[in-house]
């Protein structure tokens, strides 16, 4: 049994788990193992197999880790051979039968990078298109509200087992606040949602007594309801697992910064020409 961290941009994917008919990052994975010929042909997934967790249609991950049983000689390098250049293993650990890659994971963490210029409106990324700018101070007591054990069954689509205990935190980086949220593990959307509800607190288009009505027991009526943020920004940072060291593997890792340095500069280039276009047009 071996543990992978697996990094990936998830902007060309429908998210990490597999669904039918559309490209996903555990497909992607699949697809390698059986050119590797370590998943057979017929196979559904290979022996031993778990996820750290699912992320959303667009999320990208730095720390997406996934356990199989395999070959000694199937390291991060090896599976690389047969992946895309968007979904890259960079570390691995050996781990005993019993562990899961689900289950024995005690804390996620995820980080959004919000777009947020001081004292600036952007009503690109507000909800409901409302034209107003962010308050840091703001933003920082809608994270203090909405940390701690809550029922968040209004911030997320799922019915059952919304009981959770984020930490949510936020650092100003230019024109971005980067928010940090962690927890034992997330409902469905809830981090979006999050960001998407501290921001509309920021921005007074609401108040912190929202938050507190997010978790009264009754559903927000539809037109007070918290659409999540843009999936985009969001990146899977981490995942703890205590006791457990990962091997990096330097080969992986240095491709993988080559890949995601290449498409870091590929998306400036962009930028500048969208600006270009945006301030030429009269």
């Amino acid at each position: 049994m071996r543990a992978f961290r697996i990094a990936y941009d998830g902007t060309g994917y429908y998210g990490f788990q597999r669904q039918p008919d559309v490209a996903t990052v555990e497909d992607t994975i699949f697809d390698a193992l059986r050119s590797l010929e370590v998943l057979a042909p017929d196979a559904d997934k290979p022996a031993g197999y778990a996820a750290a967790g699912r992320t959303d249609a667009g999320v990208s991950a730095l720390a997406q880790t996934i356990t199989l049983e395999g070959p000694e000689w199937l390291t991060p390098r090896a599976l690389n051979a047969e992946l895309p250049a968007a979904v890259r293993a960079w570390a691995f650990a050996d781990v005993d039968d019993s562990f899961h890659a689900t289950h024995d994971a005690t804390r996620r963490t995820y980080t959004y990078h919000l777009y947020a210029p001081p004292g600036a409106a952007d009503s690109s990324t507000t909800p409901g298109g409302v034209d107003r700018a962010i308050d840091d101070d703001r933003f920082h007591a809608a994270c203090e509200a909405l940390s701690g054990s809550h029922d968040f069954h209004n911030l997320t689509p799922d019915d059952h087992n919304t009981e959770r205990s984020p930490t949510l935190s936020a650092t100003r980086d230019g024109e971005y606040l980067v928010v940090t949220v962690t927890a034992g593990g997330f409902a469905r959307e809830l981090v979006r949602r999050l960001v998407s509800l501290a921001r509309a607190v920021s921005t007074g288009a609401a108040s912190l007594e929202k938050i507190e009505r997010a978790f009264a027991p009754d559903p927000l009526p539809g037109h007070e309801g918290i659409a999540p943020a843009p999936a985009e920004p969001l990146v899977l940072a981490d995942v703890d697992y205590p006791g457990l060291e990962f091997t990096v593997d330097e080969d992986a890792a240095s491709s993988a910064r080559e890949v995601f340095e290449t498409r870091r500069i590929d998306h400036r280039t962009g930028a500048r020409v969208a600006g270009q276009v945006a301030d030429g047009i009269q």
